[in-house]
């Protein structure tokens, strides 16, 4: 079992500890969130829902992100991944969200949101916690890190604890 997995079941014990179910909202991981979660048998009876929401237009349409915040603050941002939970959480109903917006590279980098800039944000029911990661590595490198940042953010959440210091 991957380590990916592993922080999926423990995130499936801690959810139905609660009888809670979790969404994703993912960009830059392309559903890899998502992936990670339903590799585990049963996850159906807490994993609710995954949005893949890559364009700007999607974020706007399928998780209702304010579209000004684009032009304010960028896709990748705070404010984006937190309006991205609020949208996965109302459209699914679940009472767990993470959401992730990011540069994953190889190019789409600037000065201020260099290549390996990761914003995630993690939900429980109307309280919000969201964090910028900085990661290092190629593609595919940057995005796993991001899958597991969430993971264990998530698990964090589940058990009580701030997913920001966890």
């Amino acid at each position: 079992m991957s380590t990916l997995t592993e922080l999926a079941a423990q995130l499936g014990h801690a959810l139905q500890q609660k009888s809670a179910q979790v969404t994703t909202a993912e960009s830059c991981t392309g559903g890899g969130i998502a992936e990670a979660i339903t590799r585990v048998a049963g996850s159906s009876a807490w994993f609710e829902a995954g949005f893949v929401t890559y364009s700007n237009r999607q974020k706007s349409s399928q998780l209702r992100v304010p579209e000004h915040l684009f032009s304010e603050v960028g896709a990748v941002s705070r404010e984006v991944v937190e309006a991205m939970t609020r949208g996965a959480q109302a459209a699914s109903g679940a009472r767990y969200a993470v959401a992730v917006s990011g540069v994953a590279g190889p190019g789409g980098g600037s000065p201020e949101k260099p290549v390996g800039t990761v914003w995630l944000a993690w939900a429980c029911d109307d309280e919000r916690y969201s964090r910028r990661f900085q990661f290092d590595g190629d593609r595919q490198a940057i995005r796993e890190q991001s899958v597991k940042a969430a993971l264990v953010g998530l698990i964090c959440l589940a058990i009580g604890e701030n997913p920001i210091e966890g």
